[in-house]
């Protein structure tokens, strides 16, 4: 939480309440990263399998919303392996872009059934860190009433950020 805004000169400065941590650019004298890094606020719990902030630097790689379908439009018919289906299918997109699930600063998830979902948490981590290591963005998770494919059962977009050379 901030406190109001304020203007010092002619730029607007917003106080915060509480500690917070902020990851500053890097300076000429600093190695340059081209992978994004996590922001964490000091004193906040750590997340598990994913991240509370992100920043990069370079070209934005989005996919739309991916499902779980193979190159014949064939679903699994398992929540998880359509899962797993779908995370590759987003890093084959990122592929195109030059990028790698590194890359990744945000995942939007979309199910149809929020108990399906917690129910196979162990399994749905295990075919996370398969397919896309263990590098964990940001995520939401929503669940929706249906989506457009009627065989899906998740859908998830992605936004990855490569480096201006790739």
């Amino acid at each position: 939480m901030t406190a109001p805004t304020k203007i010092e000169g002619d730029k607007p400065v917003t106080a915060a309440k509480a500690n917070t941590v902020a990851i500053l650019p890097a300076t000429k004298d600093q190695p340059r990263t081209d992978r994004p890094q996590v922001l964490q606020p000091g004193g906040w719990p750590r997340p598990k399998g994913y991240a509370n902030g992100m920043m990069a630097e370079g070209k934005l790689v989005v996919t739309g919303g991916v499902v779980g379908w193979d190159v014949a439009g064939n679903f699994p018919s398992s929540f998880v392996a359509q899962v797993k289906q779908t995370l590759a299918n987003i890093v084959a997109i990122l592929a195109e872009g030059g990028a790698k699930p590194e890359n990744l600063v945000r995942l939007t998830w979309y199910v149809v059934d929020m108990e399906e979902y917690v129910s196979n948490l162990k399994a749905i981590g295990a075919a996370y860190r398969e397919v896309l290591g263990s590098h964990y963005p940001t995520m939401a998770l929503v669940q929706v009433v249906r989506l457009v494919e009627r065989s899906a059962r998740v859908e998830i977009e992605a936004t990855a950020v490569v480096s201006r050379d790739a």
